[in-house]
């Protein structure tokens, strides 16, 4: 028997993770009908048609445990099914990236490590999937194989309530109950099961945080779980405040609209945590007054978590000084609806930014693999260095998001020209969004001009001038515009012309000399 550990890991397995899946399997499943597993062959297939769905947990490197799921949709009126009806024999070509359902198809734990916690492990991952896709529950098969010993005397329902008050216990139901499913029906048949007289419970978790109006937007049953979504872009007005809290509003205020929308991504400017400087006294110079508006930076990361996961948004909160090991940097922050913070810094810095702030680059490019899709991030004057956003654009990235700060009209159309060329020679969408409006008596920050908007490929199947959305300049107000991802799949392919396949690699190439790390989300 192995010793007890708390070091439990999952992660999502891999290939060569699967002759060990099956040793687990086995020694999980004594007493059930070989053919009613799954071989290393179907296995296989379950990971390459949804590896998202796929964990194991890991004690001290070996696996203890692990679960597998797919996506489905199911009819409310009759949602039963067998197992191999919905899993297609195990081999789970019912895949549907357009269901709102995920499906448990197994969960087991190997029993060397059994009570230690390893299933509410898994368990856990699996509501973490369901919130970040957005699925409306979670159903799953449940075996009761303690039944077999009390069946002469109890019918599985009666059995069932005994052990869901607690009278009792059951190897997998009392770990689905404890888990949070809620038991709506039993049935026969679902599986070859002795240990459960071939009964299973039919077991749903609801998501509480479902949103079905983002669902219906974005789901489409093309390759990946979402093709489509829906971004808004903040045209945010920078004015003196005299309070932290009087920021908070105008940030909450972006984030109720962004939701009441239907959105799935908002975008905030660059540095717009600027307005913290009409707090300070006026004659504090630049330099020690950006290192004070650093000093907010754990209240900018509590602020953003509370916003992306009580509105189930992806915010890029635009970017904020940051001092890391002593110098400062640019940092663009992505909130993610689960509460995670992901980072992509500043890589070219402006003589204004070096000059009054001592604002130091970053040296790492990032790829956010999203539930909707991989995006970039560039913060302003990046945008301006195509290589960037060519070297994201063969990491994968299908949307390019731009916080930005200019001071005039000249500073604002670099930055939307560039936007605009990195959209059409990198068959991607760009979404831009600045600041507006004036901090009287902080030199460093006078005067904002801006203007938000979307960019698209120049082609039949988006708008003749490239140009999705845009606002109305200088005010403040927001840009919404829904993406189709499919459409840039189809135009990489069949479009009038095709910048990335027409590449002269015989005469030019593009290295990174440090990788672009792929970030899954």
């Amino acid at each position: 028997m192995a010793k007890t550990s708390s070091n439990i890991k999952v992660r999502r397995w891999k290939k060569s993770d699967i002759p060990s899946i099956v040793e687990c399997q086995n020694a999980a499943y004594p007493h059930i009908d070989r053919d009613s597993l799954s071989d290393s062959r179907k296995l296989e297939m379950q990971l390459d048609t949804f590896p998202e769905g796929q964990f194991l947990a890991e004690i001290d490197g070996k696996i203890a445990g692990y679960s597998t799921s797919l996506i489905v949709l199911l009819d409310d009126d009759s949602p039963w099914y067998s197992y191999n009806e919905i899993t297609g024999c195990g081999t789970f070509s019912t895949h549907d990236p357009s269901g709102d359902t995920l499906y448990g198809s197994d969960i087991a734990v190997h029993p060397d490590y059994r009570g230690q916690g390893v299933a509410g492990k898994l368990y856990q991952r699996r509501k973490t999937l369901l919130k970040r896709l957005n699925l409306r529950r979670m159903v799953a098969g449940g075996r009761i194989p303690g039944y077999a010993e009390h069946s002469k005397k109890l019918s599985p329902q009666r059995y069932i309530e005994l052990v869901k008050a607690g009278q009792l216990k059951d190897m997998a139901l009392s770990a689905h109950l404890k888990a949070g499913y809620d038991v709506k029906s039993v049935h026969y048949a679902y599986l070859s099961d002795g240990e459960s007289m071939n009964y299973a419970t039919y077991l749903e978790f609801e998501n509480k945080a479902f949103d079905p109006a983002k669902r219906m937007i974005a789901a489409s049953p093309i390759n990946r779980p979402v093709r489509k979504m829906r971004v808004c872009a903040a045209q945010y007005e920078i004015r003196p405040i005299t309070s932290w809290e009087q920021l908070v509003m105008q940030v909450e205020f972006f984030a109720e609209t962004a939701d009441e929308y239907h959105c799935h991504f908002l975008l905030l400017p660059e540095l717009f945590t600027a307005q913290l400087f009409s707090m300070l006294p006026p004659d504090m110079d630049s330099l020690h007054a950006v290192r004070e508006v650093a000093r907010y930076h754990e209240k900018y990361l509590e602020l953003f978590t509370e916003q992306a996961t009580k509105h189930g948004l992806h915010i890029i909160a635009g970017s904020h000084p940051v001092d890391v090991d002593g110098e400062l940097r640019n940092i663009a922050h992505l909130f993610t609806p689960a509460g995670k913070v992901y980072t992509q810094e500043k890589i070219h810095i402006t003589s204004v930014e070096r000059h009054y702030y001592d604002i130091q680059p970053g040296d790492k490019l990032r790829v956010f693999d999203t539930p909707m899709g991989r995006i970039g991030i560039l913060i302003c004057y990046d945008v301006e260095f195509p290589e960037l956003a060519r070297l994201l654009t063969v990491a994968g990235i299908d949307v390019l998001f731009v916080p930005f700060a200019t001071d005039e009209r000249k500073s604002y159309h670099r930055i939307r020209y560039c936007a605009q060329a990195r959209a059409i020679e990198n068959v991607i969408y760009v979404v831009i969004a600045g600041c507006v409006g004036n901090l009287p008596q902080v030199r460093s920050f006078l005067v904002n001009y801006g203007q938000a908007a979307v960019c698209t490929p120049c082609d039949v199947a988006f708008p003749k001038d490239g140009i999705m959305a845009e606002a109305d300049p200088n005010c403040e107000t927001v840009v919404i515009a829904e993406l189709d991802l499919n459409d840039l799949a189809v135009q990489r392919d069949l479009g009038s012309v095709k910048p990335l396949q027409d590449r002269r690699n015989d005469l030019y190439s593009l290295h990174s000399r440090v990788p672009v790390e792929v970030i899954y989300t």
